[in-house]
This record gives C-alpha cells, structure tokens and sequence, in this order.
C-alpha cells in the first residue's frame, strides 16, 4: 500500500480535530508541530488498518448489491 497523504487542506483540518480532542477530552494542549507528527504516526503505523476496513465495507456493499442483480435476473427467467 503507498503511503497515506492529506492534502495540506486536509491535514490541517485534521490536526485541528485533534488539538481539540486533546484540549477538550484530556485537559492537554498540543501544539501543531506535535499534532502534525501524531497525525503523520497515526497515519503510518494505523492508517492501513482504517483504509482496508473500508476496503472490506465497500466490498460488503458490493456483494449485496451484486445478490441483488442476481435475484432480479432470476426473477427474468421463463419457464
């Protein structure tokens, strides 16, 4: 898998995110050096996890879908 990379956009609405997390929930104010390497971690070391579970969702909704057609294709056949 390449690597995970946010458009600047993105990255820093994310750290954002994050800072307040921390500031809200754990009383802890990080700074965005800080959040921008936490993200950058976060991103390497778990961010393969996240993306094939949505690979494996999407998969999910596939393969429903598919039964779908396959049931209204049945329903076409004649006798």
């Amino acid at each position: 898998m390449s690597k995970i990379e946010f458009s600047p956009q993105q990255k820093q609405q994310i750290i954002a995110k994050l800072q307040r997390y921390m500031s809200t929930e754990l009383d802890v104010e990080l700074g965005q050096f800080d959040a921008d390497f936490l993200i950058d971690f976060i991103s390497k070391e778990m961010g393969s996890l996240y993306y094939n579970q949505g690979l494996y969702d999407a998969q999910a909704v596939l393969v429903e879908r598919m039964d779908s057609f396959t049931d209204a294709i049945y329903q076409l056949e004649k006798s």
